[in-house]
C-alpha cells in the first residue's frame, strides 16, 4: 500500500476524533443530530425518477446484500438475471455479460461507480460499500456513454450521515474463511460529516493451493457549504492477493470425471496481487428551485501484477491429449499499470413551455486512460514432444526449474475521450412521456509497440441518438418503447498487433414496470433486442483479443417483488436470452470457421431466481429467515468449439438471522445447500472453472 494512503488514513482518523471530542466538550451533539444529510444527486439522472425512464431497472440494495450475506459484488450480480458469469482471467477480476453482451474476455466487465466509469483493475470488489447496485437494462449508451447494449450497472456508494452510527462484524466459514467488516458514520459539525468502511479477508477456498486477501478502505468526506451547495470526497484503496487459477481441464467432454478441487498451477508463483487507489470529487449546486448543477472529478490509479503457470491449450503443444499423466503448461507474468482520469458537468433542470413541461439534462465529460502492459511467456514450440515444464495432474512436482519468460506484449497505450450529452424528457399530456437525447464521443487512440518501436493511432467521432415513449397507466403502472444506439472503444492489440475497431451497437427495447400496485406488487417486462459490431472474444491459443464479428441478442425478462404479508416477501426474476453470432466468421488464430447463429460463450438461454424472505419474532427476538433458488441454464464453454456444453445448474442457498440485544445480532448462511456439483464459466474446455460446494458462514455483528 502507497505511504499516502496510510498518512490520508491516519489524518482523517485523527481530525475526525478531535472533532468529536471537541464537540462533545461543547456540547453540540443535540445540533448534530437534527442536521438532515441533503440530498446526493447522481449523474445522469437529473430530476426525473427511473420509474419515470423508458428502460428496465433492478436495484439491488443493502438490506438484501446483508439478508442474504452477500460480501462480493459478483455474487450480488446474481439478482439480476439478466446477468450471466463470463470468464474473468482465472478469477483475478469481476466479469459478466448483461442481455448476452459483455466486453473483451481478457478485460475486466465495465461499471460505474457514481456515475463515473471503471476503468483499470479492481479485482474482486466486495460489498461493504455498497449501497445499492442498479443495473439499468437496455439502451443507454447515449447518455452513459461506453456502455453495452445490454445495459449500464451504476454502484452507489454509503455517503456519510451527520448521526453517529456504525458496525463492525465478524464472519467465519469452512474453506477457513475469515472476514471483518466495519461502518462508522459521524457528523463533524453542523456543515460536514464523515464515514469510513471498510474490510479485511483472509481465506482459503474450496480450490487446492488457492487463497484470498483482501484489504478495501472506504473513507469520504460531505460538506454542506450552504443550504444549495454541497461538495462530496470519497477514496478507494484496494490490495488484493490471490492466485491466478484456470480450473480445471475436461477430456472429452467428460464433465463428470473432473476433480473441482484439483489446482494445475504452481505454488511457487504465490499470489497476483491487486492494488488501486482511487479519488472522487463531487460538487452539486442548486441554481434555484428548478435548476441543478453537478461537477465531478475522478482519478484512479489501479495495476495487475504477477506469476502464473497456466494449462497449455494449443493441441499442437499439449501432450495431456495423448498421455495423462503429462499436462503441459506455460509460464507467464503479467505487469499491467492503469491510470484514469475523468471530468464532468452536468446541467439540469425542468422548464414548462406552454402546457409542455421538459425534463431537460445536459452534460460534458473527458477522460485520459494510459494502460501499459508487460506480458512475457514461455511455452514449447508447436509439435514438440518437450516436457520441460509438464507436471503429471495427478502428483504435481514443484521441484522442477522454471523456465524463462521473454516479452509477448510490451506496449504503452493512451486513450483520450470527449463527450456531450443531451436529453429531454418531453412530459406532452399527464400521461405520456417522450424521451429524446444524443451523445457525441470524439475517441483518440494511440498504442506504442515497445517491441517494435511502431506506434500506432485512430481517431473517430461518433453520434449516438436515443429515443423512447413512456404512458403512464396510473400512478403505479406504465408501458414504454425506447431506440438507442451506442459507442465504445476497444483497448489493445490483436495477434498481428493491430489496434481494434471501436464497437457500435444497435438496441431496442418494449416493457411494462409497475411499483407498489395494491400496496404490494413491484416489478417489470421487457422485450428487448439487440446488435453489435467489432465485439471482440478471446483466441485460446495466442491469449490475445478477436474481433468476432457482428452479434445478436433477443429475450424477454420479468422481474417481481411481492409482499405476500406484512411479514413475508416474496421476489422473483427470469431471462430468456438468445445471444448469438450475426454473420459467420473465421477465426484467425484456429483457422476454425464460426457460423452465423452459433451461441455466445457463457451465456445461458435461461436463467432466473426465487427468493423467500420472512420476518418473525422468536422468544422475544427478530429472527430474519430467507431461501434463495437460482437455476443457470446450459452454456457455450468455447468459442470455437460449438460441442462443448456447460450444464445447466440449481443453488439453493438459506440464511437466517436473530437479534439477541439492541446492539448484537447473530447470522448464518449456507450457500449450495443441496451441494451440486456445477461450472461457474470457461474460457476453454481446458480451462473451466467448477462452482464451489456446499459453503456455510456464521456472522456476529455489534452495531450502533
Amino acid at each position: 500500500m502507497k505511504p499516502p494512503v496510510l498518512y490520508s488514513l491516519m489524518f482523517v482518523s485523527a481530525f475526525a476524533s478531535a472533532q468529536n471530542q471537541n464537540a462533545a466538550s461543547n456540547d453540540a451533539v443535540e445540533d448534530i443530530e437534527h442536521i438532515e444529510v441533503r440530498q446526493h444527486w447522481q449523474p445522469f439522472r437529473g430530476n426525473v425518477p427511473l420509474f419515470e425512464t423508458p428502460q428496465a431497472v433492478d436495484r439491488i440494495n443493502a438490506e438484501t446484500l446483508d439478508n442474504e450475506g452477500i460480501t462480493r459484488f459478483i455474487d450480488a450480480l446474481d439478482f439480476s438475471p439478466s446477468i450471466v458469469r463470463q470468464n474473468n482471467s482465472g478469477g483475478m477480476f469481476d466479469s459478466f455479460a448483461i442481455r448476452g453482451f459483455s466486453g473483451d474476455e481478457n478485460n475486466p466487465t465495465g461499471y460505474l461507480i457514481n456515475g463515473f466509469n471503471v476503468r483499470g483493475y479492481s479485482g474482486n470488489r466486495g460489498t461493504v460499500n455498497i449501497e445499492t447496485v442498479e443495473v439499468m437494462k437496455g439502451p443507454g449508451s447515449a447518455l452513459y456513454g461506453q456502455g453495452e447494449p445490454g445495459g449500464t450497472i451504476n454502484i452507489i456508494t454509503k455517503k456519510p450521515r451527520f448521526d453517529e452510527q456504525g458496525y463492525i462484524q465478524a464472519t467465519a466459514g469452512n474453506f477457513d474463511k475469515k472476514l471483518l467488516e466495519f461502518d462508522y458514520t459521524n457528523g463533524l459539525n453542523r456543515q460536514s460529516a464523515y464515514r469510513l468502511t471498510g474490510s479485511y479477508e483472509d481465506s482459503d477456498t474450496y480450490r487446492d493451493q488457492v487463497y484470498f486477501k483482501n484489504l478495501t478502505l472506504n473513507p469520504s468526506f460531505l460538506w454542506n457549504i450552504s443550504d444549495s451547495t454541497n461538495v462530496s470526497y470519497e477514496m478507494e484503496i484496494l490490495d488484493q492477493e490471490k492466485p491466478l487459477d484456470r480450473g480445471v481441464f475436461v477430456l472429452n467432454d467428460d464433465l463428470d470425471n473432473v476433480e473441482p478441487e484439483s489446482f494445475y498451477g504452481d505454488v511457487r508463483d504465490g499470489a497476483h496481487e491487486v492494488k488501486a487507489w482511487g479519488h472522487q470529487l463531487v460538487a452539486n449546486h442548486a441554481l434555484n428551485r428548478d435548476w441543478h448543477l453537478l461537477a465531478g472529478l475522478y482519478y484512479r490509479d489501479s495495476s495487475f501484477e504477477g506469476q502464473s503457470s497456466d494449462t497449455e491449450l494449443s493441441d499442437g503443444r499439449q501432450l495431456l491429449y495423448t498421455d495423462p499423466t503429462i499436462l503441459s503448461r506455460q509460464r507467464r507474468t503479467r505487469d499491467y499499470q492503469a491510470r484514469d482520469l475523468s471530468t464532468r458537468f452536468e446541467l439540469s433542470g425542468e422548464v414548462a413551455l406552454g402546457s409542455i413541461v421538459n425534463n431537460v439534462l445536459m452534460g460534458i465529460d473527458y477522460y485520459n486512460y494510459h494502460l501499459d502492459t508487460d506480458y512475457r511467456r514461455w511455452r514449447t514450440d508447436w509439435g514438440s514432444q518437450d516436457t520441460t515444464y509438464s507436471i503429471d495432474p495427478q502428483n504435481p512436482d514443484y521441484t522442477i526449474p522454471r523456465p524463462d519468460v521473454s516479452p509477448t506484449t510490451l506496449t504503452a497505450e493512451k486513450q483520450t475521450g470527449q463527450g456531450f450529452y443531451a436529453q429531454n424528457l418531453a412530459e406532452l399530456t399527464n400521461n405520456t412521456k417522450f424521451l429524446i437525447g444524443f451523445r457525441v464521443d470524439k475517441f483518440d487512440q494511440e498504442i506504442l509497440n515497445k517491441l517494435t518501436g511502431l506506434s500506432q493511432e485512430q481517431d473517430q467521432t461518433q453520434f449516438s441518438p436515443r429515443l423512447g415513449l413512456v404512458y403512464d397507466i396510473n400512478d403505479s403502472v406504465n408501458i414504454y418503447t425506447s431506440y438507442a444506439q451506442g459507442f465504445r472503444p476497444n483497448p489493445g492489440l490483436d495477434a498481428d498487433r493491430n489496434a481494434f475497431d471501436p464497437e457500435e451497437t444497435v438496441s431496442y427495447e418494449l416493457g411494462a414496470k409497475w411499483q407498489n400496485v395494491g400496496g404490494r406488487f413491484s416489478g417489470s417486462i421487457a422485450l428487448f433486442s439487440a446488435e453489435k459490431e467489432n465485439m471482440l472474444t478471446a483466441e485460446p491459443n495466442t491469449g490475445f483479443s478477436a474481433t468476432l464479428g457482428e452479434v445478436e441478442s433477443q429475450g424477454i425478462e420479468l422481474q417481481l417483488t411481492t409482499d405476500l404479508t406484512d411479514n413475508t416477501r416474496l421476489e422473483l426474476g427470469y431471462a430468456y436470452t438468445d445471444a448469438k453470432t450475426a454473420n459467420e466468421s473465421i477465426n484467425s488464430d484456429w483457422g476454425v470457421t464460426i457460423p452465423k447463429g452459433a451461441r455466445l460463450i457463457n451465456v445461458a438461454k435461461n436463467a432466473g431466481y426465487i427468493s423467500l424472505q420472512h420476518y418473525a419474532n422468536i422468544m422475544s427476538k427478530e429472527v430474519y429467515l430467507g431461501a434463495t433458488a437460482r437455476y443457470v441454464g446450459d452454456r457455450l464453454g468455447e468459442t470455437t468449439d460449438p460441442d462443448y456444453i456447460l450444464p445447466s445448474y440449481t443453488l439453493v442457498n438459506v440464511s437466517a438471522s436473530m437479534v439477541l440485544t439492541q446492539n448484537l445480532s447473530v447470522k448464518v448462511d449456507i450457500n449450495n445447500v443441496l451441494d451440486e456439483e456445477y461450472f461457474e464459466n470457461s474460457y476453454h474446455k481446458l480451462w473451466t472453472m467448477p462452482g464451489s460446494p456446499l459453503n456455510y458462514t456464521a456472522s456476529v455483528k455489534y452495531q450502533f
